[in-house]
């Protein structure tokens, strides 16, 4: 469970990192991403979470990572949202990171990640894909809507992210105790910008590389997710 403690942050050397792992339907990529984040060299604690996964993600995790990783299963698909919340109920380290159960974010840059935070200048770190990071190119309407929703969200926050839409995202540990959320699928990422944003936490961004993914290689999000990213940047900023 989480742990208590004041506002001092750790050294690298001595942090503590809970990365929290939402997982559905990940078969083809789960093991690479557990063994990237393992080859960081870092204080991890890896916090797996299977969304109800059909594809043999679950029994995969069971035969080959029980006993090594912190190993949580939903009797039902509820959601990345939903998955986040069970795996946040279940850290212990001093910084948190949300890391995709694919391969489009890179776990050798946790570095950067939390850098901001080792040096106590930052709360919240953000990864951007668009500070000029290397990435795959893809689809246009994607980048276009991750621009506006991110636009639409700085409006009524009043903050200046460049990429709202992120996996990656590190934050103190300590906010957990402040803060609770309530999205149950991508509905997440907006919720989690407008709560830290009334918060007044001390927000970064720093530059990542992004190696997206077509739908004909798992890629889930689709367009109605975009619309219910609007009604959750209006709900969690006026109304909840």
């Amino acid at each position: 469970m989480l742990k208590g403690g004041d506002r001092a942050e750790p050294s690298l050397r001595d942090a503590k990192l809970s990365v929290v792992v939402p997982v559905y339907n990940e078969m083809k990529t789960i093991e690479t991403i557990l063994e990237r984040i393992e080859q960081t060299g870092l204080n991890v604690e890896v916090v797996v979470v299977d969304d109800f996964s059909t594809d043999g993600t679950r029994e995969l995790l069971q035969k080959k990572y029980d006993g090594k990783f912190k190993l949580l299963y939903h009797d039902r698909n509820k959601g990345k949202g939903a998955a986040l919340r069970t795996g946040f109920e279940h850290i212990s380290g001093d910084i948190v990171i949300i890391q995709d159960a694919d391969l489009e974010y890179d776990p050798s840059e946790y570095e950067k990640l939390i850098a901001p935070i080792i040096r106590g200048e930052a709360d919240v770190v953000f990864g951007s894909r668009f500070l000029g990071g290397p990435h795959r190119v893809l689809f246009f309407w994607h980048f276009l809507g991750n621009k506006l929703l991110t636009l639409f969200s700085n409006v009524l926050n009043n903050i200046n992210l460049s990429d709202m839409e992120t996996c990656y995202k590190a934050f103190s540990a300590h906010i957990l105790r402040d803060i609770k959320f309530r999205s149950m699928r991508f509905g997440f990422e907006p919720e989690f910008t407008a709560k830290i944003a009334r918060k007044r936490l001390r927000i970064y961004e720093v530059p990542i590389s992004y190696y997206g993914r077509t739908y004909e290689e798992g890629k889930k999000i689709t367009w109605k997710d975009g619309i219910v990213a609007v009604y959750c940047i209006v709900r969690y900023r006026f109304f909840d």
